[in-house]
């Protein structure tokens, strides 16, 4: 099989001195991939811009023309994290259209990558925790009306509950939407979905995939789904300014072998994001992408 990435890199803006949004990791992370040869450079892909039409299909028509316009207030760009750009626009639209991309790719060829996405704090009609728009759920509202699937569960391992998605999918019963995440951690506020799994602070290797390993199966009993996406958060890392989990590189490559062996046993296609990173050292961050996308390599080769 053959294993299409999608990477939004080129499309970056700009960030006040000091922000500790890394937006350099996406490069870093394309540059990486390509210099080790996981994939052929021309596997690497450029998104497409996604549609207002696709991103209305979850957000509000009056939240997207604002955003896109620059007309979003103080108090809305606090909430979201980053300052208004024209860049952002642009990033922000191509980053969905990779989750897309890769939905569309993986229902075909039964696994695919956006490095990128996973941006699961957006809300219908505001974004927030550096999510401006919620790319998995566009992606499966999307490919919803085109026909593509009917029902699809969401295994969300970054270490913040994804609260936007909760409550964009909340009494859905054909998305289930699965989160184990940092209890004590943002949001403070947390959103129920269809399964969260709370882990305390400083979970580490051997918690961590036994309690991954207890409830996933159940997960995709109890959703059938036609579609798998997960957001592999980098987030989980012992190295993560804002994790306050304690896996090592080593279990978080295991945490991502357990989801795609799972899902290739029941024959379940997965649209891979990479989620949240903020490591102390960037080359931390972008390692922990980089070994998802190595071990998503040795499945499409399998």
């Amino acid at each position: 099989m053959t294993l299409l990435l999608w990477s939004s890199a080129r499309y970056t803006f700009p960030l006040p001195e000091g922000h500790r949004f890394p937006v350099a990791k996406y490069g870093m992370l394309r540059e990486a991939v390509i210099a080790e040869g996981i994939v052929p450079a021309d596997h690497v892909l450029d998104p497409a811009r996604a549609s207002d039409d696709a991103l209305e299909l979850v957000h509000t028509r009056d939240y997207v023309r604002r955003f896109r316009e620059g007309a979003l207030d103080a108090a809305e760009l606090r909430r979201l994290g980053f300052p208004w750009s024209e860049a952002l626009v642009e990033r922000s639209y191509r980053a969905v259209g990779g989750t897309i991309a890769a939905a569309r790719h993986a229902l075909e060829h039964g696994l695919a990558m956006n490095l990128a996405g996973g941006t699961h704090h957006a809300f219908p009609d505001h974004g927030e925790g550096f999510c401006v728009f919620n790319d998995v759920a566009v992606a499966i509202r999307l490919l919803q009306r085109e026909g593509r699937l009917r029902r699809v569960a969401v295994v969300d391992l970054d270490v913040h509950q994804g609260n936007g998605t909760h409550a964009i999918f909340a009494g859905d019963r054909d998305v289930f939407t699965f989160s184990m995440h940092g209890g004590r951690n943002y949001p403070f506020h947390k959103v129920p979905g269809t399964l969260d799994v709370e882990l305390a602070d400083g979970t580490g290797d051997d918690v961590y995939l036994d309690e991954l390993t207890a409830a996933l199966p159940g997960v995709l009993a109890a959703s059938a789904p036609d579609l798998v996406v997960y957001i592999a958060g980098a987030d989980p890392h012992e190295g993560d300014r804002l994790g306050r989990l304690a896996l090592t590189f080593d279990g978080l490559a295991r945490r991502d072998a357990t989801v795609l062996d799972l899902c290739r046993e029941v024959g379940i296609p997965v649209a891979i994001t990479i989620g949240g990173g903020y490591g102390r050292r960037i080359e931390d961050t972008v390692t922990a992408h980089l070994r998802t996308v190595r071990v998503a390599r040795a499945h499409a080769r399998d």
